[in-house]
This record gives structure tokens, C-alpha cells and sequence, in this order.
């Protein structure tokens, strides 16, 4: 029987977007364009999910250039990976604040073993995009910050979020990170198809460490009473 780290890896490895994109957006690989990034991933997930244990699913936005798009694991950057996980990456060190709120949650929680023996986060394009600011600075760019985007991808969101669904995960509750778009688009996708019983809306981990940093235990508090739904 196939574990759900066979699923996830596989999952990973064959994700490919042959579609269009709006001119200026460009889409982030991470299993494609970075040296090691499958080897890293496939040690994660055989350390964390090498069972076939049913877990929730927490559902993000799309990867960011520091975290996943370096280290092919969500909100996980290198710093992050290496301690508390036990993953270290020669010769990379990224940063990513998103990645210090969910870990502080998941230390609340117990800990990365106990944690993701529960939960998968994945997301809703688990490709990200960047776009050029003047100058040529590249940028993370959303999926929903454009309509042109969002309508040229919503197939292969469609589809990502159904093979997601299909590696083992509880439905009837779908933790949405980001109260306003996110939440949105994935209540009214939820509306159309009925992938989950219920939508739960978090404050997503930027937000929270950009806007909201001297409340942070709060929202780790809200996090751990949403997980118990």
C-alpha cells in the first residue's frame, strides 16, 4: 500500500502547468528549477507521512519565493527546515516570516511530528508565480491579484486541489490561510463543487507577522482552537 509521503512525492514531481499566462507573470517550479529541491521534499515527507494516516488539510495561497520555492515544502524555509525538522541544506539559508508564525504554531502544538501526523498544508496553486516591480526586482504574485490570472489558471487549480484531496485528507473542514481573498475564492469554489463540509478562515501567517505582530500568541492561540474542529 502506497503511503501518503508516495502520494505527496508524486504529487510534487508531476505538477506542470501547460497553460497560457498573462504577459509579465512568470511561474515558480521549485521540482523543476532548483538543484536538490525533490531530494529535500522526499526526505520530508518520508520523515512526517510515511504512513497512511488521514490528516486535514490547511489550505494556502501559493508558494512564496523563500519558502517552498526554495525548500519545495510549505511555509518551511531553510532556517525552519533545519531546526525544529532536522533537514539541513548545505550552503542555503532563507528567511521567510511566514514561515516563523506556522512553525511557532506547530511548537504549540507539539511539535513537527505530532503536528503534521495531523495536518497537510498545501495550497491552492501549489505552483507560485513572480512578476518584475520597476526596476526588475522579481516579487511574489497571487493568484487571485489579477483576474487574467486567476481565470488562467483555475483549471490547474481545480485539478491540484482535487489530486490534494485525493492523497488522504479529512473533508469535512478546510483551514483556509487568509481571512479575504483566499477565503473568498475558495467559499465560493467550495459553494460550486462541495469539496469540504465546512470553510475555516485563519489570519494568514504575513498578515499576522507584518500587521499583527504584537498579538501573535493570540492568533497561535486561535489556530489551536480552530484545529480542534
Amino acid at each position: 500500500m502506497k503511503t501518503m509521503a508516495d502520494k505527496i512525492i508524486h504529487f510534487n514531481t508531476h505538477l506542470a502547468f501547460k497553460g497560457t499566462l498573462p504577459p509579465g507573470i512568470r511561474i515558480m517550479n521549485p521540482f523543476r528549477e532548483q538543484p536538490g529541491v525533490v531530494d529535500i521534499m522526499t526526505t520530508f515527507y518520508r520523515k512526517f507521512y510515511n504512513d497512511t494516516r488521514t490528516r486535514k488539510l490547511i489550505l494556502g495561497i501559493n508558494p512564496g519565493r523563500f519558502g517552498a520555492g526554495v525548500t519545495g515544502i510549505p511555509f518551511t524555509d531553510s532556517i525552519r527546515l533545519a531546526d525544529p525538522c532536522g533537514i539541513v541544506i548545505p550552503g542555503i539559508r532563507t528567511y521567510e516570516p511566514s514561515s516563523v508564525f506556522v512553525y511557532d504554531v506547530i511548537a504549540a502544538y507539539g511539535g513537527p511530528k505530532a503536528f503534521y501526523k495531523d495536518f497537510f498544508i498545501g495550497a491552492m496553486s501549489p505552483l507560485g508565480f513572480t512578476t518584475l516591480k520597476p526596476g526588475g526586482k522579481e516579487v511574489n504574485y497571487n493568484y487571485y491579484d489579477s483576474k487574467a490570472l486567476t481565470d488562467a489558471v483555475m483549471d490547474f487549480m481545480l485539478d491540484c486541489l482535487r489530486k490534494q484531496l485525493a492523497l488522504g485528507l479529512d473533508t469535512r473542514v478546510a483551514y483556509v490561510l487568509g481571512t479575504g481573498k483566499n477565503a473568498a475564492f475558495i467559499s465560493k469554489l467550495n459553494e460550486q463543487y462541495g469539496f469540504f463540509e465546512r470553510i475555516e478562515p485563519l489570519e494568514h501567517p504575513r498578515f499576522v507577522m507584518q500587521y499583527r505582530l504584537k498579538q501573535k500568541e493570540a492568533y497561535i492561540s486561535k489556530y489551536l482552537e480552530a484545529f480542534k474542529i
